[in-house]
């Protein structure tokens, strides 16, 4: 292949990477680009560990025949057991990693159609000749499980790739993986971020707000939850129990927020501090009494799934304020904390504590109920004044009226 010609697809795909292109979008443009500069690809594959709660890595796949896009999947964790962790160990790139190669190629015939399930798939495609390699990153620079970029290259050609087909590959895909590196690093931030701060807080901080002490004054509908009987459950069950009993009733809490356009800035133990920031305070209070209603129908299915399993059970106490709040940056020059703070969100923790000694599930505060619509206010009752501890004045309460309830998945 002429030299000049792999040295623009190499100057190209790293451009690309510069300029923030998406991994699919590389894949199919260096395939593309691949073809027209002479390397017979019919079939690519790169494989990209990640560091994300869920998944393990991605996989991204390209396939002449399949109009020329290429498709992004998601796979769980390897060392797990199950299909995953089997369809792994039975992979050419396992027994790469294994034995410390950092390439495999097989001409796909009779004499390997047996080592791997993968080489009998590609015989029955008409796939003639297989090329897989590994770009390993220096120790010490990984993150994670993300030490390499795992790519494989197939083709239909009758004679396969040649030689200097093959060494042209081997020149061109570090590149490729630098950019698909860059692009990965950059989803693992995002993702990060909104894990651990919040989808709208890590957004914030993502695009340059970290500076000590910068915090916008909003008006806010304001979720404080935490679980009835937490300190007595956990003092009972088995310690391995625990964390998965918070998480089955963080998942229903935390969901429910999201979906009704909240974020989650921040969890205590059992408890949940939210915000609702929409155009109007009124939308604000409507989005935070739909979450209640997802949170309530969820934690039901929860505590089926474990009474089922004679695991112990509890419901959310829910406090839900309206206040103005700071927004941003708390904290000291080595440890920052994007949250809110401020009065209203003392007075929203308070009421979640109050609905202990009124014996609700749900109390909103009288400046909740005055700022929600009218329809919203018909779903709401007084169950009197309250003297909340650390705020001045007695507050009068309100509670939900569950007849009138809205079908939550309605709204």
């Amino acid at each position: 292949m002429d030299p000049a010609i792999t040295d623009d697809l190499s100057c190209w795909v790293t451009k690309a990477g510069l300029s923030g292109t998406s991994e699919t979008e590389l894949l199919e443009e260096f395939c593309r680009r691949g073809i027209e500069a002479g390397l017979p690809i019919d079939r690519a594959l790169v494989v990209v560990d990640t560091l994300h709660p869920v998944h393990e890595g991605r996989v991204f796949r390209w396939n002449s025949r399949n109009g020329g896009e290429s498709e992004v999947l998601e796979y769980g964790r390897t060392n797990q057991g199950g299909e995953v962790s089997e369809n792994w160990r039975r992979s050419p790139f396992y027994q790469m990693l294994e034995t410390g190669h950092s390439s495999m190629r097989r001409r796909l015939d009779e004499s390997c159609a047996d080592e791997f399930p993968l080489f009998r798939e590609l015989m029955d495609q008409g796939q003639t000749d297989w090329v897989a390699l590994i770009d390993r990153f220096t120790p010490g620079t990984e993150i994670g499980e993300m030490d390499c970029i795992y790519s494989s290259w197939t083709t239909a050609a009758p004679d396969g790739f040649g030689e200097d087909r093959i060494q042209a590959l081997k020149r061109l895909v570090p590149s490729l993986g630098l950019s698909i590196k860059s692009a990965s690093l950059a989803r693992i931030a995002e993702t990060l971020v909104e894990t651990y701060l919040g989808r709208d807080a890590g957004r914030r901080v993502l695009s340059g707000r970290i500076e000590r002490g910068v915090a916008d004054r909003i008006e806010a509908a304001l979720w404080f939850s935490d679980l009835r009987g937490y300190t007595r459950i956990t003092g009972e069950a088995d310690p391995g129990q625990i964390i998965p009993f918070l998480n089955d009733y963080a998942e229903a809490v935390i969901s429910a927020v999201h979906e009704a356009g909240g974020d989650v800035l921040k969890l205590i133990g059992d408890g949940v501090l939210a915000i609702f920031n929409e155009a109007s305070q009124a939308e604000a209070c409507r989005c935070a009494l739909r979450a209640e209603a997802l949170a309530r129908e969820r934690i039901a299915e929860v505590n089926e799934r474990r009474s089922a399993k004679g695991l112990p059970v509890t419901q959310a106490y829910i406090g839900l304020h309206v206040g103005e709040v700071f927004y941003g940056n708390i904290g000291s020059r080595d440890r920052l904390d994007f949250t809110v703070v401020g009065p209203a969100v003392n007075e929203a923790s308070r009421i979640a504590a109050m609905c202990r000694s009124a014996d609700r599930d749900v109390l909103v505060s009288d400046a909740f109920w005055a700022a929600a619509s009218d329809e919203d206010r018909e779903r709401l009752v007084s169950v009197g004044r309250y003297a909340l501890r650390g705020v001045e004045r007695p507050a009068e309460l309100f509670t939900l009226n569950l007849w009138s309830e809205p079908d939550p998945a309605a709204s």
